[in-house]
């Protein structure tokens, strides 16, 4: 049996036919194959459906002096048009801190701030009116950049600060001192699904929201607090998500309210899609992110002392900001020992987008800066960057503990790599990367390994907690609902072997429900990784509830103890009686046993002060590994990722499966974001990537020809659902080694003794806004300028066909052309 899909032992009875532990397919992968998934939009429109359109601000930072709508209420089809006027509660949807309007009442904050809703009989007819809209502003002067904030001492949160030991005296004292500016872009989460809302009236003042959003108790909130509701006026529901990535955690909350005002206002259905590119204009992305560090270390690249400054793009308003800021902050240490660290952190206010979660939340920004210092520091001691990586390992029972107070009790990062090293075989691939730039004098090639140790669990400690309820119906099939939301990444298909292990049941008899508040009450976000950990746990103590129920049936009719009655592959068996789990349920029900029970889980020995950014933020970590060889034409700036290998630690996987899927989806969504996909701001604060043909995020053709995926064989120490550890966030870290690859490939112009400045998206186009002026000043001239340095490159260069391309190189002969400018 292939090792990823053999069964891990569980916890339960060591006869028992496992329900978890082994690959099966996705709950609704046929229903996604067959396109008969429903989304909301899929929803079938209720009677007298309306649609609403967002007239969105065109200026950065104004003072809005008038609006005129004539036009818009006169267009075809329009219904009615609402404004912050029609609000009758608060005009707020901000997660944690009230500073994010629905509708801007003053003054407009970024291009894209909705201003008002038009209603009208069709989606195109609310659209085309939505622009019709006149508003006379007096401009007001703009900050448009996380530096230009940081100069100027804006911010939408206190900065925070944490050091440990001597940071100062150390770097002072080092052998070695360094400093430098690292530049890390943002990312939009570019799910496949768009925002979109609809919300229905119901009878004595109700609404019904169908929202595409991972945290339906929030969307909840933001509705009640608009109305000047009661929480029980209003039912959220989710049945699944075209993609989230954080985008919908906390920013689907403005169009569920402007979907529920507007059904509200006009006592009749509201469905607000908005287009790819209103969507863009309008929501917050992954913060990006700039750092000014020092670094002081030893001829063998142990890290003495270090400190570092982030500062982050926050956007408008804080939405989630601090949050990230805080991950970001508990990320920078990643998988080493820092024994002397001071990190700062400012989220700068901007008049751009209010940036917001994305997969990682923080982390992924904070570990990056290590990596890139490390690499740094690799060149500068002439050492090969993994040697120096692992010379800074976090210890297995000294150097073991955080600078947040942490300590790293699980830890196999030693092992993993020495596993990944092996497997990848990164030492003799590496000499192979100098023997092949040694003799080629336009393509490099370049090749890096990187670790993740990456923290499980939200910083808040009350998010830590989930419910579930599990029905047992008289015929024995199984009904589920749980808070946690799908968004693709399996959580209902684990969750339902969960509880089919619970009971011993087979997969086929249990179904899940959609996510709806009126269900599980108070629940947390989908997010930080957590949704099969909370909801896995929650959904099991329900069921096994249900089990010791019947299980104290059975045993009564069969004359033996509870303990002696087994359940398995849908048979229940206790002493000479043997009867399927359907007919038990049967003769249950008709005995009055209960057969339906709630469940509850809270994540245990968490604890955390803010304030002094110290305490156990995270119940486990979860570790890996990837190795990436690239290839570079110096030339134009063009790069292929020859092949990847990537190890990951997901503890005893619940389902191997989707697990290496999540890890496989991740390496590229991660690649995307350190690499291709640029978000780019004009002169006047406007997002000029707001649609596929202006951001470029990865497709079939950037994926490694040979990519080897593989979990790490573990078991979590902490009582995690089955000793299994979360797979959504950290395998987005992996690709940090494309990214150094990239670098290395890049010093190999240098004789790898310089240290590339590279930024990060490191795309093949280069700095967005001197592209962008040379583009203007020279016109057609830039590509004639390209097409000529492509003409000076040696006609026998290796690899280098007539038109430039990137050919192979062990990568099975795929190419790929440079993008054009833009």
């Amino acid at each position: 049996m292939n090792k990823q899909t053999e069964p891990f032992l569980l916890d339960a009875t060591a006869e028992q036919v496992s329900q978890v532990g082994i690959s099966r397919p996705h709950e609704s992968a046929h229903l996604h194959v067959a396109g008969t998934a429903t989304y909301t939009d899929d929803i079938p429109e209720l009677a007298g459906t309306l649609h609403a359109a967002l007239g969105m601000s065109t200026r950065a930072h104004a003072r809005i002096k008038s609006i005129s709508l004539d036009k818009v209420r006169a267009a075809p089809g329009v219904v009615d048009v609402l404004t912050v006027d029609d609000i009758p509660g608060t005009n707020d949807c901000g997660p944690i801190i009230h500073d994010d309007p629905i509708l801007a009442r003053d003054v407009v904050q970024f291009i894209g701030q909705p201003v008002f809703i038009v209603v009208a009989t069709s989606h195109d007819a609310a659209r085309r009116a939505a622009r019709l809209g006149t508003i006379d502003y007096e401009d007001l002067p703009p900050v448009l950049s996380p530096q230009a904030a940081h100069e100027a001492g804006s911010y939408v949160l206190p900065p925070m600060h944490l050091t440990r030991g001597e940071p100062a005296a150390r770097i002072a004292s080092a052998a070695h001192q360094d400093s430098g500016k690292i530049h890390l872009g943002g990312q939009e989460q570019f799910y496949l699904e768009g925002q979109i809302s609809y919300a229905a009236p119901r009878e004595n003042d109700g609404m019904q929201v169908w929202c595409s959003t991972q945290h339906p108790t929030e969307m909840q909130h933001a509705v009640c607090h608009m109305l000047g509701w009661q929480a029980h006026q209003v039912l959220v529901e989710c049945r699944r998500m075209g993609g989230g990535f954080g985008g919908k955690e906390s920013q689907s909350a403005l169009f569920a309210c402007c979907a529920a005002l507007a059904a509200w206002k006009l006592m009749c259905p509201v469905k607000l899609r908005p287009d790819r590119d209103d969507d863009m204009m309008i929501t917050g992305k992954r913060h990006d992110f700039v750092f000014d560090y020092t670094v002081g270390h030893d001829d063998e690249g142990h890290i003495e002392g270090v400190k570092v400054e982030m500062v982050s793009r926050a956007g408008f308003s804080a939405d989630l900001s601090g949050p990230v800021m805080t991950r970001a902050i508990c990320h920078f240490d990643n998988a080493y020992w820092l024994p002397n660290v001071q990190i700062d952190g400012y989220c700068g206010k901007t008049n751009t987008q209010s940036n917001t979660a994305f997969r990682g939340f923080g982390g992924p920004q904070g570990a990056f800066a290590v990596e890139y210092i490390l690499d740094n520091v690799a060149r500068t001691v002439g050492k090969d960057s993994l040697d120096v990586r692992r010379a800074n390992f976090y210890g297995k029972t000294e150097h073991n503990v955080t600078p947040y107070g942490q300590t790293v009790e699980d830890n196999v990062i030693h092992e993993l790599i020495d596993e990944l090293v092996a497997s990848s075989e990164y030492r003799a691939r590496r000499e192979a990367t100098r023997a092949f730039n040694a003799t080629s004098p336009v393509l490099k090639k370049g090749i890096a390994i990187t670790p993740v140790k990456f923290g499980i669990s939200f910083n808040v400690a009350h998010f830590n907690q989930a419910g579930a309820l599990v029905h047992v119906y008289n015929d024995g099939s199984v009904l589920v609902n749980h808070g946690g939301t799908e968004m693709g990444q399996g959580l209902n298909t684990k969750v339902a072997m969960v509880v089919a292990h619970e009971l011993g049941i087979r997969m086929e008899r249990v179904r899940v429900t959609a996510t709806d508040t009126s269900k599980v009450a108070n629940t947390s976000a989908t997010a930080a990784s957590t949704g099969a950990d909370l909801n896995g746990k929650a959904a099991q103590d329900a069921a096994r509830q249900i089990r010791e129920r019947l299980a104290v049936f059975a045993a009564r009719k069969a004359g033996v103890e509870p303990s002696e009655v087994r359940f398995n592959d849908d048979l229940v068996s206790a002493g000479e009686l043997r009867v399927s789990f359907g007919e038990l349920a049967r003769e249950a029900y008709v005995a009055r046993v209960q057969l339906w029970s709630d469940g509850f889980y809270t994540t245990p020995k968490l604890h955390w002060d803010q304030s002094k950014l110290q305490g156990r933020p995270f119940y486990y970590f979860a570790y890996g590994a990837a190795c990436s060889e690239v290839l570079v034409d110096t030339l134009t700036g063009e790069w292929k990722l020859l092949r990847a290998d990537a190890l990951h630690d997901a503890g005893r996987s619940l389902n191997p499966a989707i697990d290496i899927g999540q890890v496989e989806g991740a390496f590229i969504q991660g690649m995307g974001w350190l690499t291709t996909e640029e978000l780019w701001w004009n002169k006047d604060g406007k997002l000029m990537t707001h649609a596929p043909s202006t951001y470029k995020i990865p497709t079939v053709n950037d994926c490694p020809e040979e990519f080897n995926v593989r979990l790490f064989q573990n078991r979590n120490v902490e009582d995690s659902i089955h000793r299994s550890k979360a797979v959504g966030e950290p395998p987005l870290l992996l690709p940090f080694s494309v990214f150094f690859a990239i670098r290395d490939a890049v010093a190999a112009v240098g004789d790898y003794r310089i240290n590339p400045p590279l930024k990060a998206p490191a795309t093949s186009e280069g700095d967005p806004g001197r592209r962008r002026r040379r583009a203007r000043s020279r016109g057609a001239a830039s590509l004639s300028w390209r097409n000529d340095r492509r003409k000076r490159a040696p006609a026998g260069a290796p690899g280098l066909s007539p038109l430039g391309r990137v050919d192979g190189h062990g990568a099975g002969g795929r190419s790929r052309r440079a993008p054009p400018l833009r």
